[in-house]
């Protein structure tokens, strides 16, 4: 059995932490990214099909073809961020289950059943999404996820290479402004949203 974590490392992750739609100008290091990447490739997705599939974009340039295809209230969220990463998945995550699932033949399971694979890559892609959220707050960062903007159009223009790939939603990372923070939404009791039977 593990330890329970201590209410500051309960507080980083979840109590206190918020979503940020502003940050700070303080740089994102790539070594950053790629340890927010050997993290949430740690959490568990069905079969570990692993189907996300990440876009970091960390340059003026990449930001701003983002934000032109996102929602007119998040282009300004992609643009100020240090980074806005691009959640994706791989309709044909199955290719890389040999590798990924060795003890059994789980390829299997999706050949021949796309609309299967695209739900399952959805939520494990989801899933790994969420990951990726706690992670960079585990190491001390701040995120904005949003799904305000054109998928299509994003598909179209960073997975053109790859067909099988779908944007799920976009995650703006750095270090949020508190200064600009509304004041945390409700967040209802066990009663409402829960039932024990």
């Amino acid at each position: 059995m593990s330890d329970i974590l201590s209410d500051a490392a309960l507080d980083q992750l979840f109590r206190e932490a918020r979503s940020y739609s502003s940050f700070l100008d303080k740089e994102v290091s790539d070594e950053q990214i790629e340890a927010i990447w050997e993290l949430l490739k740690m959490g568990p997705t069905s079969a570990n099909q692993l189907p996300a599939r990440l876009i970091w974009c960390k340059s003026a340039e990449a930001k701003e073809r983002l934000a032109t295809h996102a929602a007119e209230g998040n282009k300004d969220k992609v643009r100020n961020a240090p980074v806005c990463v691009i959640v994706g998945m791989d309709i044909d995550f199955h290719e890389h289950l040999p590798q990924l699932f060795p003890h059994t033949d789980a390829k299997s399971w999706f050949e021949g059943n796309e609309e299967g694979r695209k739900v399952s890559a959805m939520r494990n892609s989801s899933l790994q999404g969420a990951y990726l959220i706690l992670a960079a707050r585990a190491l001390g960062l701040d995120c904005g996820p949003m799904s305000g903007f054109d998928n299509a159009a994003v598909d179209a223009d960073f997975f053109a290479d790859e067909p099988k790939w779908r944007s799920n939603f976009i995650c703006s990372v750095g270090y949020g402004d508190g200064s600009k923070l509304f004041p945390r939404s409700p967040r209802p009791g066990f009663a409402l949203f829960n039932r024990l039977i």
